[in-house]
């Protein structure tokens, strides 16, 4: 049987990293709350929400954990060769609701989604509040890749991507690398690995390191915002 710390609703007491289960990996506690203290509270201290439906709300800590070093992504030459071509218009948080509804639809390879309306509801108070953001790529006036999550001091949280057109959601990427490079922030986190992140030049590091790195550009201050 899995112990779980339990969190009391409005509580953003979060146990320490190292007290995350090995099995499920990084499974550190459930309970609380989606409120916005609880949630920029837990992405710095490197925690993040993860759960369905049918599940209490179950907070994250994985090791390793999957970042990329903006300015360090990977673009293949054909991903270079479609941004040069400008394929599609890149925006910043004209739509990110939109955004991430599409993210929160189903895949062609699973009917399950793990961004519920609650979910929704949380982030998009984050974008008010001016700390979730999102990438949008366009083409003909429609949205059809992007991608978003939470910029706090010099790091950027990726949430979620989706795409609805060949390389749009690479080509918001590879745009949200240049642009945090250019004003100063210094990490990605992807959160858990996978193979469209790693194609991009997302890396696993032990945890103990990526507190480290969360730890120094928490407190950085770019030289101004990336989103606008």
């Amino acid at each position: 049987m899995i112990e779980l710390n339990w969190l009391d609703p409005g509580s953003t007491d979060f146990p320490n990293t190292n007290q995350a289960l090995s099995e499920p990996d990084g499974l550190l506690a459930a309970g609380g709350d989606l409120g916005a203290e609880t949630l920029i509270t837990a992405y710095k201290l490197g925690i993040f929400p993860w759960f369905d439906d049918t599940q209490p709300i179950l907070w994250w800590s994985p090791n390793p954990r999957s970042v990329v070093i903006p300015g360090q992504e990977h673009i293949s030459r054909s991903l270079a060769k479609t941004i040069r071509q400008e394929h599609f218009e890149v925006r910043f948080d004209t739509e990110f609701l939109a955004v991430i509804e599409s993210c929160a639809l189903p895949r062609n390879y699973t009917d399950e989604t793990w961004i519920s309306s609650e979910m929704v509801e949380a982030y998009n108070e984050l974008h008010h509040q001016g700390i979730a953001h999102s990438v949008e790529c366009w083409k003909d006036e429609q949205l059809v890749g992007g991608l978003y999550g939470l910029a706090i001091g010099g790091v950027f949280f990726g949430e979620s991507m989706f795409s609805q057109y060949k390389d749009a959601s690479k080509v918001a990427f590879a745009t949200l690398c240049k642009r945090l490079n250019e004003v100063g922030f210094g990490l990605i986190d992807c959160q858990v690995a996978n193979t469209h992140l790693t194609s991009l030049g997302a890396i696993d590091i032990e945890r103990a390191e990526f507190e480290q790195l969360l730890h120094q550009h928490l407190a950085a201050k770019p030289t101004k915002n990336p989103f606008v």
